[in-house]
């Protein structure tokens, strides 16, 4: 085969090949539209899942959302982030999310980062949530003190975000100070 890379084409160059979304092939106009859009209609969010099978029982889910009756728009996201879900709830309303971190780190992230949003309150839940997409990336949300440190930078997003939990900090801390907590639950459930 003959290409006109000097590269291979093997699976050992796929890491070169692969740099993440390339923002600026992405036209002014339909990336600040979406960034615009975001600003309105989009979240940053963390959220905690209890999980027995983990050393500590959280698993720690980052998530970039967008919601909108019509999924028109939803679709630019999903086509120039080169990623995402989209679903449907039961009302009619269509969500757009991107949960996968290596999406988060590589796509979502730049995209922001190139079409910055015009509110204050939504470049601060950004900034703490590309702190805690690179927290998480490194592996530091495994221990006791990277999960407060995933708690405190949760505590400051969203206007704190408390009445839409499913687990209060309280409840999460109790669980990492105590975790045989968690295994007593699941013997007292069956």
């Amino acid at each position: 085969m003959i290409t006109d890379s000097e590269n291979p084409s093997s699976a050992d160059n796929q890491q070169e090949r692969f740099q993440g979304l390339d923002v600026h092939n992405i036209p002014d106009a339909i990336g600040y539209y979406l960034a615009g859009f975001t600003d309105g209609e989009g979240s940053f969010h963390v959220a905690f899942r209890k999980r027995q099978d983990y050393k500590l029982p959280w698993k720690v889910s980052l998530c970039f959302n967008v919601s909108q009756k019509d999924k028109v728009v939803l679709e630019f996201f999903q086509t120039y982030l080169e990623c995402g879900t989209m679903r449907q709830r039961q009302d009619g309303i269509w969500y757009y999310e991107v949960n996968n971190l290596s999406d988060l780190l590589q796509k979502v992230i730049p995209f922001f980062e190139r079409f910055q949003f015009l509110s204050s309150k939504k470049a601060r839940d950004f900034a703490k949530f590309k702190e805690l997409v690179r927290l998480i990336s490194k592996g530091e949300h495994l221990s006791v003190v990277g999960l407060k440190r995933v708690l405190e930078i949760r505590q400051t997003m969203n206007d704190g975000g408390a009445e839409r939990r499913k687990y209060t900090d309280a409840e999460i801390l109790r669980y990492l100070e105590n975790p045989q907590r968690l295994y007593a639950e699941a013997v007292l459930i069956k």
